[in-house]
């Protein structure tokens, strides 16, 4: 054989199995970390990656402010973890050296705060796309926020890594970045004087199941069987290895009954069809497709909480939706493995979606409002800054503000900030009269344009329907009285997916959708 034939048939060889016994087993870190990245200060810093098994990899922050290496082997499956000290916040870049085989360093590395924003489109909505944004995106000059976007990609399966770059805040890279998490991060950075990481997580038009965990279904009853449904179609489980062999028996006497009438003139029935309940999940719809595609490979990364801008498209499902929402948070907050950490979200704005029963929305906000009966949670109330022609308000400065205000009231010891909207305490008939106590007014109540509260509408035990009711402000109250309800019963307040009400806190933040007493 001549000396080129050997030379090419070594090629050959070399790209399949790889020149030299490492080439195909470099030490390697997940897809999303890298340079510019900000970690979580105060928390211990986990690192992890795959390597061959039992090889030793060395991990460690350099730089002026940087920590002590550590090291891990390998396991079998080739999957390494460390976790570096925890680290105060710092200005001055880091790089992460990675050693094992090979080397890996990423570099200009802040320590601060970093928030996960997820939801659909208005929590991906751009800065380019919102309120002013040639003068926004100029301005844009904050290299301590940084932003990562993680891609679209649904998933039947966990997904243990995604790729994604970390990008500094600048002029030339701010209009593709979340606008509601900018502006929020921004408002932190004024305060903090901190770097702000931004993880987003977020794809328009998607529901809340698709970003749900199993874990997360499973631990609420009311949702039973959407987790009986996931389960179902998880290769490995009780569940479907029973029904596979149910189908398999099913078909086996297919077969059988198939060939003893192979011969004859009798018909043969149609095969038994694969059942639904085992195929796995295709649509970025369905339930978990996008935390297994877009957050399972995050988990484990250290934030400070969660900010959430979704339910337009779960609109039409009312206190359901409560539910659904419980499942996620949880879920969340179990596999994250770090408390209650906050979950701060946005009730979504008034629109016109022309729906013959215009009250859906209504009942909508109020099972958004239900959530934050779940621990370290707050929300957003926007009906004063909604365009009910856009189901997309461009004021996203003003959504990002009343979001950091939560986190820095409950996160950063900004205790005398007022950051809740009002809240329905209470309902009292006097005098024949409604008296509808508020708290958190911050000082009491007002209206934005100094009239009288507007939406307002009371119920009588034995009148035709709510009727539009005069309202008066006294102090955190509010008085309701029709001239065609003697005696009312029961109230309600900006109960219309139009309703754009001016009433309003001290501090100017409005007052959310809301009823109460005992309607007929």
């Amino acid at each position: 054989m001549s000396s080129k034939r050997i030379v090419v048939i070594c090629f050959v060889f070399a790209c399949l199995f790889g020149w030299s016994d490492g080439a195909h087993a470099d030490v390697r870190l997940p897809g999303f970390f890298g340079d510019n990245m900000v970690l979580q200060q105060g928390m211990k810093i986990p690192v992890w990656g795959w390597a061959d098994p039992g090889e030793t990899v060395v991990v460690g922050l350099t730089g002026k402010d940087g920590g002590n290496a550590v090291s891990a082997k390998a396991n079998e499956e080739g999957r390494w973890r460390v976790e570096l000290p925890a680290m105060k916040a710092t200005k001055t870049p880091l790089t992460l050296e990675v050693q094992g085989k090979n080397e890996i360093k990423h570099g200009n590395i802040l320590i601060g705060e970093v928030w996960l924003c997820s939801g659909q489109s208005n929590m991906e909505w751009s800065v380019r796309q919102s309120a002013n944004p040639d003068a926004e995106i100029a301005a844009g000059d904050y290299p301590l926020i940084r932003h990562v976007k993680i891609p679209r990609r649904p998933s039947a399966t966990p997904l243990d890594d995604v790729q994604a770059q970390w990008q500094v805040c600048s002029p030339e890279t701010v209009a593709d970045f979340t606008a509601v998490g900018y502006y929020m991060a921004r408002e932190l950075l004024g305060e903090l004087d901190v770097p702000i990481g931004l993880v987003n997580s977020s794809w328009g038009g998607t529901r809340v199941e698709p970003w749900t965990p199993p874990v997360g279904f499973q631990g609420v009853p009311e949702v039973k069987g959407i987790y009986q449904s996931v389960v179902g179609r998880t290769p490995g489980s009780i569940e479907y290895r029973t029904a596979l062999k149910q189908h398999i028996k099913n078909l086996d006497a297919w077969v059988a009954d198939a060939k003893a009438k192979a011969e004859g003139s009798e018909a043969v029935p149609a095969s038994p069809a694969f059942p639904d309940s085992l195929k796995p999940f295709t649509s970025h719809q369905d339930p978990t497709m996008l935390y297994n595609g877009m957050l399972h490979a995050l988990v484990g990364f250290p934030i400070r909480g969660a900010i959430w801008y979704q339910g337009e498209s779960n609109s039409e499902e009312g206190m359901a939706y409560f539910d659904k929402k419980k499942a996620l948070i949880q879920g969340w907050r179990e596999l994250w493995g770090q408390g209650d950490f906050p979950f701060y979200f946005v009730q979504i704005a008034p629109y016109r979606y022309g729906r013959q029963n215009v009250t859906l929305l209504a009942d909508f906000w109020e099972a958004q409002e239900a959530v934050e009966q779940i621990d370290n949670t707050g929300m957003v109330v926007i009906n004063d800054i909604a365009t009910v022609g856009d189901i997309h308000p461009p004021n996203k400065q003003d959504v990002g503000r009343r979001l950091a205000g939560l986190a820095l009231r409950n996160d950063y010891g900004r205790d005398s900030l007022v950051a809740e909207s009002p809240k329905m305490k209470s309902v009292e008939l006097i005098d024949g009269k409604l008296k509808v106590n508020f708290a958190r007014t911050a000082g009491g109540l007002k209206t934005r344009d100094g009239k009288a509260p507007t939406l307002f509408e009371v119920i009588g035990a034995d009148s035709d329907g709510f009727q539009a009711a005069t309202a008066e402000i006294q102090g955190d109250s509010i008085i309701l009285s029709s001239p065609k309800v003697k005696t009312p019963v029961a109230f309600r307040f900006a109960w219309n997916e139009l309703a754009e009400p001016n009433l309003m806190g001290g501090t100017g933040l409005p007052v959310g959708a809301c009823r109460g007493g005992n309607a007929p």
